[in-house]
């Protein structure tokens, strides 16, 4: 069994609500972008566990009828994005196992060296993985800690949790954000030791006392109407008991790594994550950007009439950067809002096909123009050659793009789709060949300090007013990666490969 899941989504864990599975669901909503294959709640209450999950949008997943029997007050939930495994709704989170105690987890991130895990699992502990998802290989060794004999009358406490996790976190290798639902007992989350992943936490008050609610992004606290309280520090364990009291405790902090894209790109831009605003950065990215283009541009004699953003993460830093240079800004890309998000779609050829319907572009206002483009970020080089070629055949005379990223050149293993450098245009090409290959009249990537500058700059004080520096991952650029990974390239894009085979089989027989 291939067992990598590879996804980046969003999670959401409420208790204290009867209200629980409502605000699940509309937190699904605010974290669509985060994940548009499938979404799942899983709901507790003294008759047991229910369970809705399917594939597809949140909205089309869940019905007046099904959000019905989704009773009690504490739930958790998940929106799956998806580069691998079978694409059923057997992979769709969240999953459940009745030893000990009764568990449900959803998870976001990647586990690295998830294939010897469930080798030790299944060999050592006799437990056998269901599905292709990391996340099951986590549910299982979780519950094997779990399971482990506790002092006292048998019921769980926090220190018996922190245990569990801790083992858990010897163990794995990678990213992971996690909410377990604990039947009887309570909700925990948990972030890992590198805090790759992010999650957030808040409370508001309810009739019956005080509510809780983790999410991948504040921007989902904000739209339930939670006060958010604070980030998850890396490798801390938050635990919600069944009277409501709120245990915390950082196990295994090794160190800030936290993921560079959720600010270029993933993140909604009215969240906040660990202490950096999404819009900010992204204002910060602009602004950047100005001495380096204005440098190039320059020193090759070129001249921008409109600086036009791509649709849609880039739109922030192309008005920062477009006031900075005195160029007129112009959204003359019209995107088509029913398309999905060309990034995360699972090949080429799929990519290719999309970008043709998401964007239009406006004639009128292109023709004749020399255009700066400005993106997020340029991975594999197809979508922005595709808009170049858009935007020359609606008249263009001269067409430069600017990334508010730097050059990716290495596989990421923690989630964001590339984990082949051989898919990356920047892994093996200069400069001026990239320019050839997107047919571009000049290629401007930011830099790897301005990334940081940008990061660093829009970062605000926490509530205890402490600023903690951190550097984020960027081990995708710069390929130094905060956990070991020396030995899972080879067998990890192997896996990778496998799994993507059993995904595409999956499809064919299904349009079949």
């Amino acid at each position: 069994m291939v067992a990598c899941d590879h996804s980046m989504c969003g999670v959401v864990g409420i208790m204290g609500t009867p209200d629980a599975a409502r605000e699940a669901f509309l937190a699904l909503t605010t974290l669509q972008h985060r994940g548009q294959d499938a979404a799942g709640i899983l709901s507790y209450d003294e008759m047991g566990f229910h369970q809705v999950r399917n594939i597809g949008l949140v909205e089309s997943v869940f019905t007046r009828e099904n959000m019905a029997t989704l009773t009690g007050s504490c739930v958790i939930a998940h929106n799956r994005y998806s580069t691998a495994g079978r694409g059923d709704v057997s992979e769709v989170q969240p999953f459940v196992i009745n030893f000990p105690f009764g568990l449900g987890m959803v998870h976001n991130g990647n586990i690295v060296n998830s294939v010897a895990l469930e080798t030790d699992l299944k060999k050592q502990r006799r437990r056998r993985m269901l599905t292709h998802s990391d996340t099951e290989i986590l549910l299982n060794l979780l519950a094997d800690e779990l399971a482990k004999p506790m002092h006292g009358d048998g019921e769980m406490t926090f220190d018996h949790v922190c245990a569990a996790v801790e083992a858990l976190c010897h163990r794995v290798n990678g990213s992971f954000s996690v909410l377990t639902l604990v039947a009887d007992h309570g909700l925990v989350a948990f972030r890992d030791p590198y805090g790759i992943r992010p999650l957030a936490y808040g409370t508001k008050a309810v009739e019956s006392g005080e509510a809780h609610m983790f999410a991948s992004e504040s921007v989902a606290l904000d739209f339930c109407g939670y006060e958010f309280v604070r980030n998850l520090e890396p490798g801390e364990v938050v635990y919600i008991d069944k009277t409501g009291k709120v245990h915390s405790r950082v196990i295994s902090n090794r160190g800030a790594g936290h993921c560079m894209f959720e600010w270029i790109y993933f993140a909604s831009p009215e969240s906040v994550i660990d202490q950096v605003p999404v819009y900010g950065a992204r204002l910060e990215l602009g602004k950047k950007l100005v001495q380096q283009v204005k440098a190039e541009l320059d020193r090759r004699g070129l001249v921008a009439d409109l600086v036009v953003p791509i649709p849609e993460t880039s739109r922030i830093a192309a008005i920062t950067l477009a006031e900075e240079l005195g160029v007129p800004y112009r959204e003359v890309l019209i995107k088509n809002r029913y398309i999905k998000r060309t990034f995360i779609l699972d090949s080429q050829d799929k990519r290719q096909k999309a970008v043709n319907l998401k964007l239009s572009p406006v004639k009128s206002e292109i023709a004749g123009k020399r255009l700066l483009l400005v993106d997020d970020s340029i991975v594999r080089g197809t979508t922005s050659k595709k808009i170049i070629e858009l935007v020359r055949r609606a008249g263009a005379d001269k067409v430069y793009i600017v990334s508010t990223c730097p050059p990716i050149r290495k596989p990421c293993f923690y989630g964001i789709d590339f984990p082949s450098e051989g898919e990356l245009i920047a892994a093996g090409l200069s400069r001026e060949q990239i320019e050839k290959e997107l047919q571009a009249d000049a290629v401007i990537y930011q830099s790897l300090e301005g990334l940081q500058a940008a990061i660093a700059d829009a970062q605000r004080p926490p509530a205890d007013g402490i600023m903690v520096p951190f550097k984020p991952c960027m081990a995708c650029l710069d390929g130094e990666y905060p956990t070991d990974v020396s030995s899972v390239g080879v067998s990890f894009s192997a896996t990778r490969a496998a799994a993507r085979t059993l995904k595409r089989q999956s499809e064919e027989k299904e349009n079949r």
